[in-house]
């Protein structure tokens, strides 16, 4: 390869593919540059599932910033708005057909690392409101089926944060269309057959079934986990979490709605199986629901028959379709002139809705840290190794968090996640630490943790895992202050109540009128 490093190959299109060519076109300005290339290789014969699929609030940032009209996402994307993940039945066994739930939320009304409420959660000054529902006007909005914001709202604000759920395989449609009609990106359908190497281990070109040699300088794997690139020609070994992490399939279907009136509710909704878990993702015009599970602990046809009974009679005529998922990652993600994003360097099964998040993350930072020169490349590769590889162990940690914590007891594989052989010793000592102690900001002091003080407090207390303050009430005396932001939370929440238009309505006039601009 040359010293210089002018033109990116991206192999794979979809969420990954499309999105990382935009981050790079929009940060390198390759439409003035004429020095810079970026080629998106595609194969024609990857039919695209659609699942539906969970963001973060991350999501509105990255939008705005490849100036992407707000509702002209919703409208192509069939995307609706997300508060955050409605938990059903995580905590113990139903009994008599019995519910529980609890929240993890977008939307602290008080940033905790400024004034946390935990403790005084715990002392029992919110009148015996669970811990999401205390700290949050978000779970009355979202439990209303209530949008965050309403029609003259501008473009990417809200009365509290919220992210989206959306159709995955028309976001990649939109993104293509941006990047090769405004970006400047150059699109070709193609299989890639072979990988050449030069004599120092660096991809030098691609062989491709119907447009010959593609030659590059620096090369994107969004292959998915076939990884073609950074596994099948670098040979970067996958490293598995399947001793933790211990859901191994997915089934899925996709659901239309009763009728157009149908509400859509605004949030994910998990609920804990005998054997697993389901996914309900509700999109404009149809839902996205599956299960997640292994088969170590439960057979596919119970499997599937545990997604239709949770659907219901109308999952009587729905194809169901099935995947096996490999829980881990590579060993890196970053070698040599080769970049992996999205399911080609990792994946660590849907439950916080990672998958996008992380590949989000690794395309900004790629653009933001791109070396324009080959002697630049070993460091940013050190520099995004040692990010990603901390990302996906604490991503792996706070998934896992969710089951360890569960005190459901009606299969093995509940009591196999609650078994601490089956949980990383950072996380145990987390644990045992947060018994006696309220969860800290100074808990987490890197800078790109991937989950927040804020998201750990949503789970732990949402599970009912108190904290024992016998022996330190009198470091929390900050009473009077802590009850008025509670009452000031229940005044805010009676108003967004009233306020706040319902989420179908406001879908419908978004795709009508379209929301202000920024």
């Amino acid at each position: 390869m040359s010293d210089s490093i002018n033109n990116i190959v991206i192999v794979g299109g979809g969420t990954a593919g499309w999105l990382s060519a935009c981050n790079l076109a929009k940060q390198l300005n390759v439409v003035d540059d004429n020095s810079f290339n970026i080629t998106l290789i595609e194969s024609p014969d990857i039919p695209t599932i659609g699942v539906g699929e969970g963001t973060w609030p991350t999501m509105r940032k990255t939008l705005s910033k490849l100036e992407i009209d707000e509702a002209e996402f919703m409208r192509e994307c069939d995307a609706t708005f997300k508060h955050g993940t409605k938990f059903v039945n995580w905590r113990e066994t139903p009994k008599n057909g019995s519910s529980e739930y609890y929240y993890n939320l977008f939307t602290s009304f008080v940033q905790p690392e400024e004034f946390n409420l935990a403790p005084y959660w715990q002392l029992g000054l919110a009148n015996g409101k669970s811990y999401p529902d205390a700290v949050s006007m978000q779970e009355q909005i979202c439990e209303q089926g209530l949008a965050p914001k309403m029609i003259t709202t501008k473009a990417y604000d809200g009365l509290v944060g919220y992210a989206y759920s959306m159709d995955a395989g028309k976001f990649g449609m939109l993104l293509k269309k941006l990047a090769t009609n405004k970006l400047g990106v150059k699109h070709i359908s193609a299989n890639v057959n072979s990988v050449n190497l030069d004599e120092e281990g660096y991809i030098s070109s691609l062989e491709t079934d119907n447009a010959g040699k593609i030659s590059g300088d620096f090369f994107v794997d969004c292959t998915g986990t076939k990884a073609l690139l950074i596994g099948d020609a670098l040979k970067i070994p996958f490293k598995s979490f399947s001793d933790t992490i211990l859901t191994n399939h997915g089934v899925f279907m996709q659901v239309p709605y009763e009728s157009e009136d149908s509400p859509i509710v605004p949030c994910t909704v998990s609920t804990a199986h005998e054997g697993g878990w389901t996914w309900d993702i509700s999109l404009t015009s149809r839902r996205g629901v599956g299960y997640v599970y292994s088969d170590n602990y439960t057979d596919h046809d119970r499997a599937e028959q545990t997604l239709r009974d949770y659907i219901g009679p109308q999952a009587k005529d729905l194809e169901a379709n099935r995947v096996k998922v490999n829980v881990g990652q590579r060993e890196k993600c970053f070698h040599k002139n080769c970049l992996a994003l999205g399911m080609a360097a990792a994946f660590i099964e849907p439950l916080e809705a990672s998958a996008i998040f992380l590949m989000e993350a690794g395309s900004n930072m790629l653009a933001d840290l791109f070396p324009r020169h080959k002697n630049a490349l070993l460091q940013v590769e050190k520099t995004f190794n040692e990010s990603f590889n901390y990302r996906w162990a604490k991503t792996a940690d706070f998934i896992k968090m969710h089951y360890y914590l569960s005190k459901r007891d009606d299969s093995d594989f509940w009591i196999d996640n609650r078994d601490p052989k089956t949980v990383s010793d950072s996380l145990l000592e987390r644990l045992e630490h947060w018994k006696t102690q309220p969860i800290s900001k100074y808990d987490f002091p890197n800078t790109f943790e991937p989950f927040t003080m804020e998201s750990y407090q949503f789970i732990l207390y949402g599970m009912n895992n108190n904290i024992d303050l016998s022996h330190n009430e009198g470091a929390f005396g900050q009473t009077k202050q802590a009850q008025t932001i509670f009452n000031d939370i229940q005044k805010m929440t009676e108003k967004a109540l009233k306020e706040l238009p319902n989420h179908r309505e406001l879908l419908n006039k978004i795709r009508q009128y379209g929301l202000q601009s920024i």
